[in-house]
């Protein structure tokens, strides 16, 4: 009995766990002392769509936290019907907004010690940046598949799903459309797991372009939170 109980728990352990889908991501072409200099290679997105299949998705809550002028995590997949919380841990007023590159969403100015949240409807890239910090950005990525994992400093993924067959894709926020395009593979990911050659991520031709505030136009060359919200420390 004990034995038929062991075989039970091996083979359900075996059946939650799935496979492993490893590898390694190298960044090259960078301009950013972190990678060119001190070969950061983490925050790559590498995610898998089932082929043939549409896996359910959950619709928990996930947060992207502003403390010290700066969006945390500044890359954040979810998966479509996520709601995403923007707690304000800092002493000023925020206003996270998205309006390109996906859904658009505006969730206001609000003060220390609140949070907002924003549903994600619409499957893409958010570029979120604050109306009033322009230096603060992050990425939200919204995916139609629960199978996702970012890199490790040193490009490393180990991504746990079923076995079975899919179309393998990354998203770096410094590579371009085209360059992202052209390193999705489909892969066939046995029982026993799956490690797949190394993957390069270039982000040469990727420009910078400063964006806009949430009206469309220009941010004022500095903000002073402490003049725009008097008592409230900087």
């Amino acid at each position: 009995m004990m034995l038929r109980s062991l075989i039970f728990f091996s083979l359900t352990g075996w059946a939650a766990f799935g496979a492993t889908l490893s590898g390694t991501v190298t960044l090259r072409d960078s301009h950013v002392d972190a990678v060119s200099r001190k070969k950061d290679f983490s925050g790559v997105v590498v995610y898998a769509q089932p082929v043939g299949a549409t896996p359910a998705l959950s619709s928990g809550h996930a947060t992207m936290l502003q403390k010290g002028k700066t969006f945390i995590p500044h890359i954040l997949p979810v998966t479509e019907g996520t709601t995403v919380d923007f707690p304000n841990a800092d002493p000023i007023f925020h206003n996270a907004f998205s309006s390109y590159n996906g859904q658009i969403f505006d969730i206001g100015l609000y003060p220390p010690g609140t949070s907002r949240s924003v549903r994600m409807t619409r499957t893409g890239v958010l570029r979120v940046f604050c109306n009033i910090h322009s230096a603060m950005s992050a990425v939200i990525l919204v995916l139609n598949t629960p199978y996702y994992v970012k890199t490790a400093m040193n490009g490393a993924f180990d991504l746990n799903l079923p076995p079975g067959e899919y179309d393998l894709r990354v998203f770096h926020e410094r590579a371009t459309e085209q360059g992202l395009a052209g390193l999705a593979r489909r892969v066939a990911v046995p029982d026993t797991g799956l490690r797949v050659p190394p993957i390069t991520v270039s982000e040469a031709g990727f420009l910078v372009t400063p964006h806009k505030n949430k009206y469309g136009r220009d941010y004022p060359p500095s903000q002073d939170d402490q003049a725009l919200y008097p008592g409230v420390r900087n």
